[in-house]
């Protein structure tokens, strides 16, 4: 949300909690045309799209003083069981409200959805972009049911941001971690440090002299891409002055490609214009995609052999 005087914030904070929250199709339509506080950006875009149609609008979160809720239509009557443990609510003057973690950035990491995926045995934990301050509340208002954050496997924060708690890890103490760090990015994700602190937190099994668990996953690791060296522009049945002939351009300082450029974290597209003997060609590109699957019993890893298009494929039982 944008406040009156332009500044970004979650929403209105008192005594340190954020208290102006969005539960509901009245409270969106008030976000949206809302005189002190004002949804922005494409957050806004999209309940613009929502608010007129009859989806269900719920906020998500954790009370600890209550049951743990599950997400609607996936309660412990279905296969798939999703699990709400957080952002952690407080009710504060009889309404609801989140923890403020001090700065608009913390905030909106902090009071990231916190699920849990069971399915038979399996436990997949889905941390979104928590922070150290938040995860540290989070085990805080745990107290007594801090197994509710162990799992077989789990989406690392912030895409392997080191502003983590060593301790909540050691509650998850995961089989498997996945980071998904993307490619182009400006924060030098993931960060060596977590990326160690996962595996010295992770859970340890082994069998004939051979680490089968805990596995480290990265997108920006898994994924690959062939670079080309251009040196000609071909182009057939080129029409000029009534004449067709094709034309095959050689100078590659002369030859000069004009493109557009989307910087990370950018929305808008820059023009570009560079000789084509500055350029190289990305080909054959392999997203570092990772696969896990479960059959409630087993968790399969799996990602993409980039030199023969084959799976490389790890599995290891569950654990609940």
């Amino acid at each position: 949300m944008v406040e009156k005087n332009g500044e970004r914030s979650l929403g209105k904070i008192e005594n340190g909690y954020i208290k102006s929250l969005l539960d509901d199709r009245d409270s969106i339509i008030q976000g949206l045309s809302g005189e002190d506080y004002i949804l922005q950006g494409e957050w806004a875009e999209f309940m613009k799209c929502i608010k007129d149609t009859q989806a269900p609008c719920k906020r998500l979160s954790y009370n600890p003083k209550k049951n743990f809720d599950y997400l609607p239509g996936y309660g412990t009557d279905n296969p798939l069981a999703i699990k709400i443990l957080g952002p952690i609510e407080t009710i504060v003057q009889g309404k609801p409200a989140l923890k403020d973690f001090k700065t608009p950035s913390q905030n909106t990491n902090g009071n990231s959805v916190l699920l849990r995926l069971d399915y038979g045995r399996s436990r997949i934990l889905l941390t979104g972009d928590l922070n150290q301050k938040s995860q540290q509340y989070i085990v805080e208002a745990l107290a007594g049911s801090t197994q509710e954050l162990a799992a077989d496997v789990v989406k690392s924060c912030h895409h392997g941001s080191d502003d983590c708690s060593y301790n909540f890890l050691q509650y998850v103490q995961a089989g498997a971690t996945i980071i998904s760090s993307g490619d182009d990015e400006t924060h030098a994700h993931p960060r060596p440090n977590i990326v160690g602190a996962s595996g010295a937190t992770g859970f340890r099994k082994i069998s004939g002299d051979k680490l089968l668990t805990p596995m480290i996953y990265s997108t920006e690791i898994s994924r690959s891409l062939k670079i080309g060296n251009p040196y000609k522009v071909s182009y057939k049945d080129y029409q000029h002055q009534g004449s067709i002939f094709d034309i095959n351009l050689l100078d590659e300082k002369k030859i000069q490609v004009s493109y557009k450029q989307t910087k990370s974290g950018g929305l808008n597209a820059e023009d570009k214009t560079t000789a084509l003997s500055k350029l190289r060609v990305a080909d054959k590109f392999v997203y570092g995609l990772v696969n896990v699957r479960t059959d409630g019993n087993k968790i399969l890893c799996a990602v993409l052999n980039e030199g023969n298009s084959s799976w490389e494929i790890k599995t290891f039982k569950s654990r609940f």
